[in-house]
């Protein structure tokens, strides 16, 4: 079983507009609702691709029962933990004549211990266990930084893969707890590695270097546009991505990780589990506001990246299993 833990999640509400100009009434589009947040955004991407996993998330007032309704009809399952406080909301505005995206990202309300807890004790009381652990993006007010390496050690103890897909000294403490897959982007593995910057050919370099510390067993560096390159104790490979017209980056990152984790559970190679993750969130550019990708888009840009990666191949890598 696949568990996705989101711990700041939010109402996504994406509109267009001719141009933002200062001062002036702007007129939108009609507005579109999505439920967001890292592992939400990753169990909506696994549901997209035919698969299921659980969600576990805090919800809170009216945004939160909006979130619960949203996964009712997509037939997602989840466990909420109830807190006092209103879910967050986030609203993106995409500019008609630019095509540029303009994102606010509200920081969510502060939670307490005892809410915190809950998380840990739901945990603890899942039959069966996960397999598989995502905990994917931000840590609201209130939860402490160690937040994911506890919830790392949790994972290690009932035998399941951590993926961790965070920033900061979050992200930097769950990777001294050690952790099954790191998704760092550019910035993140030079925090890890303590550089201030990072040359293409030194990547792979400094994703052993983590792998060596101890700090996880795979690295898949995202990079935007230009793929990803995926690290292992065995080698490496450059995944090229797809060139496609843009229309938004949110919940690309956490598409490729829930292509990632399905081919993961399915047992598929490392190399399999990387070029999928890329097609998916690739694909999730493709589409506007806050929607994550279409199915046939990412099967379609799957088949271009094998055609393509072994122009960009490293050393071959050992299957997941």
């Amino acid at each position: 079983m696949i568990l996705t833990i989101t711990m700041n999640p939010a109402v996504d509400k994406s509109a267009t507009t001719e141009k933002l100009i200062p001062e002036k009434k702007l007129r939108c589009s009609d507005i579109i609702i999505e439920a967001g947040g890292g592992g939400i955004n990753v169990s909506k991407a696994i549901k997209n691709l035919g698969g299921q996993s659980l969600a576990i998330f805090p919800s809170g007032g009216v945004n939160g029962k909006l979130l619960e309704d949203y996964l009712d009809e997509e037939k997602i399952k989840y466990k909420t933990i109830p807190i006092a406080a209103n879910t967050r909301e986030n609203f993106t505005i995409t500019e008609h004549s630019t095509n540029a995206q303009y994102r606010f990202v509200l920081p969510g309300s502060k939670f307490n211990k005892v809410e915190i807890d809950l998380v840990f004790k739901k945990l603890s009381l899942l039959n069966p266990a996960p397999s598989i652990i995502v905990a994917s993006g931000s840590l609201p007010p209130g939860v402490p930084d160690d937040f994911f390496a506890r919830l790392a050690a949790i994972a290690k103890k009932m035998k399941a893969k951590c993926i961790i897909d965070t920033s900061g000294i979050p992200l930097q403490l769950a990777a001294k707890e050690g952790v099954y897959l790191l998704k760092p982007n550019l910035s993140e593995l030079c925090s890890l590695v303590g550089k201030d910057y990072l040359q293409l050919s030194e990547i792979d370099e400094a994703a052993n270097q983590v792998i060596e510390q101890g700090h996880c067993e795979v690295v898949v560096v995202s990079m935007g546009p230009s793929g990803a390159i995926v690290v292992t104790k065995d080698g490496y490979e450059r995944i090229p991505a797809p060139t496609v017209k843009k229309l938004s980056t949110v919940g690309a990152g956490d598409s490729m990780v829930g292509g990632m984790v399905w081919m993961l559970e399915q047992g598929k190679s490392i190399e399999t589990m990387a070029r999928f993750g890329v097609a998916c969130g690739t694909a999730a550019t493709m589409n506007p506001g806050t929607r994550l990708f279409r199915k046939e888009d990412v099967y379609n840009l799957y088949e271009w990246i094998n055609k393509h990666a072994a122009k960009h191949l490293g050393m071959v890598l050992q299957t997941s299993s």
